[in-house]
């Protein structure tokens, strides 16, 4: 994929973990120049693979970075102990690992970390829905549900990355599914996620009509977040991505909607006409990962 070339940006590589499948890229700015898709399997098969392949992009094109996007939650402070370790996660198998080390070690440059949400959030503020936007959220809907904030054209970063997809949030009354977060439950990413619709309606959401009930819940789940966003952070836009939220065309009318029920007139800036402007959809697609991987890479050099 192309979207600009820029002669004058470095050469980098990078990695987007994420909890299915494993993408490495090379390219310069938003143009990729060979990228390898592998199934994210256990962590020494996984890592290995992207090394070799790391390896031989290193021989041909002496990258200057790496960029690594990767599933959280993930330890992102250079000056802790645990930088680079993957943090307790619902993918308990690679609870503790380095991903950094074993990666970093073969580019002959800068190495940055940062959660593959964030990380397509940098690539939609830079060529995709968010361009332009100094602050903004970017939620993927998919296996898992993420948040990579914007503010200040920078991702938010405290004690850790936001990990806002297990935000609670309120339930349709006498709704008793019990939701599949391993750590919550019902949280944001136990009743609105791909494996949550598919639990909730014995059936995966992209073979889910759209009239089936279970899509109330999803939107409703989704809603309740997103108005939390806007109440807490009163973002110039909220874009989604994931193949949950980009696969089913019907669904963010009804966040929308949702949204401005729950908001009740209290905000200014969120009605019909402002929230068709300020929550929409990705621009980025399935690539909004890899170029952000690539974003990361072309970040670290000019630290």
């Amino acid at each position: 994929m192309s979207l600009a070339i820029d002669e004058a940006a470095p050469i980098v590589t990078g990695v987007e973990l994420g909890g299915t499948k494993a993408i490495a890229v090379i390219g310069r700015g938003s143009t990729i120049f060979e990228s390898i898709s592998i199934p994210t399997a256990g962590p020494a098969e996984t890592l290995a693979a992207l090394a070799s392949q790391l390896d031989v992009w290193a021989r041909r094109w002496q990258p200057q970075a790496l960029g690594i996007a990767s599933f959280g939650p993930i330890a992102i402070h250079p000056d802790r102990a645990d930088y680079g370790h993957l943090l307790p996660t619902p993918k308990a198998q690679w609870a503790g690992v380095d991903i950094v080390r074993p990666l970093a070690r073969l580019i002959d440059g800068p190495c940055l970390l940062h959660t593959d949400v964030t990380a397509a959030a940098l690539a939609e503020g830079r060529w995709g829905a968010g361009k332009g936007l100094a602050d903004f959220v970017y939620v993927t809907v998919g296996t898992g549900i993420g948040m990579g904030i914007v503010v200040n054209g920078n991702p938010v970063v405290g004690q850790m990355h936001p990990e806002a997809g297990h935000l609670a949030v309120r339930r349709i009354s006498g709704d008793a599914f019990p939701g599949v977060c391993p750590f919550h439950g019902d949280c944001l990413e136990g009743l609105a996620s791909g494996p949550a619709i598919r639990a909730r309606s014995g059936v995966a959401g992209s073979d889910l009509s759209p009239a089936d009930p279970a899509w109330t819940y999803v939107a409703d789940a989704l809603a309740e977040a997103f108005a939390s966003l806007l109440l807490t952070l009163a973002p110039r836009a909220i874009i989604v991505g994931g193949g949950v939220g980009l696969g089913q065309l019907h669904l963010l009318p009804r966040i929308r909607a949702g949204v401005r029920e729950k908001i009740r007139g209290y905000l200014p800036y969120v009605d019909q006409a402002t929230l068709d402007r300020t929550l929409v959809s990705a621009a980025l697609g399935d690539q909004a990962g890899p170029l952000g991987a690539l974003r990361l890479g072309a970040i670290s050099l000019a630290r």
